[in-house]
């Protein structure tokens, strides 16, 4: 990378766990990232933290009862404010942006990524929603517009980086490593009962309240077998899921000749981040190193779709197409919203997600606009079951 040229960057989901710690890689980096915009959600106030530490050239709040607050925080700053979520879809077309980094919460993160394609902005992808629910949509736009999808997850950047000089080479299968999340060895009957609290503490990983309660539900791992699909071009027989309670490997690709190529780090998604940012280059960083002395062992264990069915829904989903990962997704996200407000039990959300699989209106060929309205759909169906 060139020095004297920084690399434009958009945050969606500045406020959120990888958007800050997008801004952490930046300001390891000044001197080749320069923050052209930031978004959020809602969290105006931490919104107007990042506005005066970064100074972008513009700043946009989705819930747009915040707009008055935001913009009189940054009234003093030559900074552009806007409100609203068709702000953020187009915020991401301007022509200063190099790569747009998606790291939006859920299905809100799908239209403004479609503009960033269409747009011809590099993506740094950390909204794993956008391929589940559209994988083939958006691979095809990708190609289409000439833009790459750089992975952000721990997961699909290890696989990425395995994968690097490898070109002509036969994979056997890539294996996805997951922690096992707080409940991995828990009975059933256990699974039962367990509380909010229990489910967002993470053995390993600093996330968003939805990611972790996803990993302790191994559907964040389901919804990465379905992006490792489309980022991978892989079928769902050449895709493995193992146990690594340690999470220092963060996956691997074995290949046609038997040999197991595995990418090793701290739990840190900064680098994850800052590969994405960078490449092809690998920069220098001040973070954490791997600690041999310290790491002792390296377990593996199968995972237990029995007690964690999310898993074996997501290769349900894969194997159906269609719209159904987009079904999947849907219920998940109004489950886990549910469960973060105590309104069901951990155990209630796969099976509401696989009631949900049963009962919506399946399309095996849709188009963009039955995403949204599949979507819609079985939102709608789950929250009236709750």
């Amino acid at each position: 990378m060139n020095n004297t040229n920084k690399r434009t960057i958009a945050i969606l989901g500045s406020t959120g766990s990888i958007g800050t710690q997008t801004l952490q890689v930046v300001e390891e980096h000044p001197d080749l990232f320069e923050v052209y915009a930031i978004t959020a959600g809602s969290n105006v106030e931490r919104l107007i933290e990042q506005a005066h530490k970064f100074n972008p050239e513009a700043v946009v709040i989705a819930d747009e009862s915040k707009y008055e607050t935001l913009k009189e925080a940054l009234a003093d700053k030559p900074i552009k404010i806007y409100a609203g979520y068709d702000s953020i879809c187009q915020i991401v077309k301007a022509s200063p942006i190099d790569i747009v980094v998606t790291a939006m919460v859920g299905f809100s993160g799908l239209r403004p990524t479609i503009e960033a394609i269409k747009a011809g902005k590099a993506i740094a992808l950390a909204n794993k929603e956008t391929l589940v629910v559209a994988g083939e949509y958006i691979t095809q736009l990708a190609i289409e517009h000439k833009v790459p999808l750089l992975p952000v997850d721990s997961e699909h950047s290890a696989i990425f980086q395995c994968l690097a000089g490898e070109t002509n080479n036969g994979i056997e299968k890539i294996i996805l490593t997951a922690s096992g999340g707080p409940f991995r060895t828990m009975s059933m009957e256990q699974l039962e009962h367990v509380t909010k609290k229990e489910a967002l503490r993470h053995p390993n990983w600093s996330m968003g309240a939805k990611i972790t309660i996803d990993s302790a539900s191994m559907m964040n791992k389901g919804f990465e077998v379905i992006e490792a699909k489309w980022l991978f071009g892989l079928n769902a027989d050449k895709i493995d899921v193992v146990v690594h309670p340690q999470s220092v490997i963060h996956s691997m690709v074995q290949f046609a000749d038997g040999a197991v190529k595995a990418q090793l780090g701290t739990p840190d998604m900064r680098l994850p981040i800052m590969y994405a940012l960078s490449y092809p280059t690998r920069l220098a960083s001040s973070f954490d190193r791997l600690d041999f002395e310290i790491v002792k062992e390296l377990t593996f264990e199968k995972p237990d779709t029995e007690r964690f069915p999310n898993l074996r829904l997501a290769y349900e989903a894969l194997a159906m197409g269609g719209n159904m990962p987009c079904v999947v997704n849907a219920a998940n996200e109004v489950c886990v919203a549910a469960f973060l407000a105590d309104k069901i039990k951990f155990t209630d959300m796969s099976r509401l997600i696989e009631r949900a699989m049963q009962s919506a209106n399946y399309t095996l060929t849709p188009t963009i606009e039955d995403y949204f309205d599949t979507d819609a759909d079985v939102r709608k169906m789950v929250e009236n079951w709750i």
